[in-house]
């Protein structure tokens, strides 16, 4: 078996795209437990300076459960703060747990603002609650092709990427004619502690995988969903994190560029 090569990117040209797909961008840094987290009066502390963006502040309670061979589940209740944009149908929601930090928009505007934006809110939990170091660092883009451009996917995806069922000229049945659902999972590597999982395919009318990030939709609909993280601990410091997002952005951005098409970038607004 031929061992795998890390993936190499290149600069890669930004081409802005007025009508993106993208439906949800997601970045998360995750840092040891910190319990003062669950006190309202140490939340205020990082509330006042994200609170002319985010002024609405409220709390989940959400359980999780750990099942370990040969016991019985462990059901655990933790608190997370949640600052949004809007009180209700948000655009951008920054998440606060014990152990977790995250910002997460479904109205994209360009790399810069999301960037900056997740300065902010890092800077704000630094000096809040001063975590000794990030445990895990994240970043996930998902677009969404959804009516005519389902339709056009053979012309917007590179064939590759498509797999069964890409566009072929031979007038013969394929397989492809025949698939409601297709999903394709692979993890890329990458330089260092760094890796790439990424999810694309066709999903059927009124399904999901991942609830949480990605609702049902009534139609069929075309994902691509690329996520990097690195495992590696580093130290929680707003500058560092801004820097690893940053190369994150632009590695996931070159990706993103080999599996699309010209024709996809023209058909979302953008120049070539």
């Amino acid at each position: 078996m031929i061992e795998p090569r890390p993936l190499n990117p290149t600069p890669t040209r930004e081409v802005p795209l007025p009508r993106a797909p993208l439906t949800r961008v997601i970045a998360q840094a995750r840092f040891p437990p910190i319990l003062t987290i669950r006190d309202p009066d140490k939340v205020a502390v990082l509330q006042e300076p994200l609170r002319e963006t985010y002024p609405n502040l409220s709390q989940n309670q959400v359980h999780n459960i750990e099942v370990l061979s040969g016991q019985a589940p462990n059901v655990r209740q933790d608190l997370i703060w949640r600052l949004t944009d809007r009180e209700k149908d948000y655009r951008w929601r920054v998440s606060l747990g014990v152990d977790f930090v995250a910002l997460e928009t479904s109205s994209y505007d360009s790399r810069s603002d999301f960037l900056s934006r997740l300065y902010a809110v890092v800077c704000a939990v630094e000096q809040a609650f001063g975590p000794a170091s990030a445990t895990r660092l994240g970043l996930r883009y998902i677009d969404r092709l959804t009516d005519e451009a389902v339709d056009r996917v053979g012309e917007m995806i590179q064939p590759k990427v498509l797999g069964i069922i890409q566009a072929r000229e031979n007038p013969n049945s394929t397989l492809g004619e025949s698939v409601i659902n297709l999903m394709t999972e692979a993890q890329f590597l990458t330089q260092g502690d760094t890796r790439v999982l990424g999810r694309w395919g066709l999903l059927p009318p009124n399904t999901t995988y991942d609830p949480d990030v990605l609702e049902p939709v009534g139609n069929s609909s075309w994902i691509l969903d690329l996520d990097m993280f690195a495992t590696e601990s580093q130290p929680f410091a707003s500058d560092g994190l801004l820097t690893a997002a940053t190369g994150f952005a632009e590695y996931l951005y070159w990706l993103f560029r080999q599996m699309v098409t010209d024709e996809f970038l023209r058909f979302y607004g953008g120049k070539p």
